[in-house]
């Protein structure tokens, strides 16, 4: 399937984003670890990795009530969500009875080895069903004692999460000491905030090591916010249409965030989108932010994503359709997401005449339109026929979409991957005044 994305002769801004896939995911399995029921949390997000998630914390709950009598298959399909591959094998190392734990053709050729070798530190019963240091994995269920553990900092923040929110659960607790330069900080500070919300007793000791003693979580009710990353999308549209004088209302973001993303506010600051949230009006109100043109666009743009690096494909395509030129650091995450995220937007961004380059494994830089050397495609001349391919990677489909006010119109392949993080985008996208028609296939 493909969409053909047209801009519009207006954008109108009242929209509502979808609910924060990290936080989301993050209360499900801290509300499964402190006994709570599901109707605990409100607003939990929709997408896909949240909808595997609560797949799996159900089947895992139905297997804990009927006991030795279940029937369930003990197989866990994450499919291509890797917020729950990780999530889910260190609660599964914690939870009674054997599990495998699969996913798609690509989640099974993510690396997941740092988190299975620090799980088995600490007394996990952890055995790799095919290629080593993939999955799928067999996980036995026990009681793990707990202790030390050391990870380089610059792995995922998830591996580190996943080891956090277990912590509690084990005997001795855990201490964790990160080396090196941590990335994506943001994300940690996120996981330990929500597990104090639950109970637990976790800290940073110093700057590379954080402790988590033994204690129960409580059940606790929790309200989750909208996605901070969802609403780069909105700010790209905005700043792209060149219009001045229109306001975006995005409802459900709180100024006080626990998400790193919020961080776009300061980056589209910068290349002149001002934005405000103002907080409930009435009981039955909810917050918002506001989204406005205010200033001059620079003509280079600098930013270090070790924090962000959901923001990056947003912030690439944002430049490069404005013709600023940009260096960005801090991305060496991107190549082990959804795809290689640094490849893909090489060879996309190369089709609209666009020539990135890469410094090894964690810089992309842009000398701006004039100091490229025009190849086959000139600057921003697509050739006809040309269309975006999205890597099964949802934001690679949304960063690119915007495109269409800059370039008239954009196809876009596989757009039904905003499922994931997003289910309501393009409904969204409409709403807002852009247009979308669906594409025939090709023929066989």
């Amino acid at each position: 399937m493909s969409y053909r994305i047209s801009k519009p002769t207006h954008l109108t801004g009242d929209l509502r984003l979808p609910a924060s896939k990290s936080i989301s995911n993050r209360a499900l399995v801290l509300n499964a670890l402190s006994g709570g029921i599901p109707g605990l949390l409100r607003n939990v997000s929709d997408c896909d990795d949240t909808t595997v998630m609560m797949e799996a914390l159900f089947l895992l709950e139905m297997e804990r009530r009927e006991g030795s009598d279940c029937m369930l298959p003990p197989v866990v399909n994450v499919k291509a969500a890797g917020t729950a591959m990780r999530f889910l094998t260190a609660l599964l190392a914690v939870t009674p009875g054997t599990h495998t734990i699969t996913g798609t053709e690509r989640m099974q050729h993510r690396p997941i080895g740092v988190l299975v070798e620090a799980l088995r530190s600490l007394g996990a019963e952890i055995e790799y069903v095919g290629e080593e240091g993939f999955p799928p994995l067999r996980i036995t269920g026990t009681v793990l004692r707990g202790g030390q553990v050391e990870l380089a900092g610059d792995v995922s923040s998830q591996y580190i999460s996943a080891l956090l929110m277990i912590a509690p659960k084990l005997q001795e607790g855990l201490t964790l000491r990160l080396k090196g330069e941590i990335v994506s900080r943001p994300y940690i500070d996120m996981t330990l905030s929500m597990m104090k919300e639950y109970g637990a007793k976790a800290q940073w000791r110093g700057p590379s090591t954080i402790a988590v003693e033994p204690q129960p979580y409580r059940p606790t009710p929790y309200l989750v916010e909208a996605d901070w990353s969802a609403a780069s999308y909105w700010f790209e549209l905005l700043l792209l249409s060149d219009e001045r004088n229109n306001v975006f209302q995005l409802k459900g973001l709180f100024s006080e965030s626990l998400q790193g993303d919020s961080a776009v506010q300061e980056m589209f600051k910068k290349l002149s989108v001002a934005s405000f949230c103002m907080p409930p009006m009435t009981d039955d109100d909810e917050p918002r932010a506001m989204l406005m043109r205010r200033g001059r666009l620079p003509k280079r743009f600098e930013w270090d994503f070790t924090k962000t690096p959901d923001l990056a494909q947003t912030l690439v395509v944002t430049c490069a359709m404005k013709g600023i030129a940009f260096r960005f650091t801090g991305l060496q995450s991107l190549r082990i997401k959804e795809t290689d995220r640094i490849a893909a937007l090489q060879t996309e961004l190369a089709k609209l005449g666009v020539r990135v380059e890469v410094e090894g494994d964690s810089v992309m830089q842009w000398a701006g339109p004039e100091a490229q050397p025009y190849g086959e495609i000139p600057y921003l001349q697509p050739l006809p026929g040309t269309a975006i391919d999205t890597y099964e990677d949802h934001r690679m489909a949304m960063a690119f979409a915007p495109a269409a006010l800059v370039l008239g119109s954009i196809d876009i392949n596989n757009p039904e991957v905003v499922t994931k993080s997003y289910p309501t985008f393009w409904e969204e996208l409409e709403k807002a005044g852009v247009k979308k028609t669906l594409l025939p296939a090709p023929p066989l």
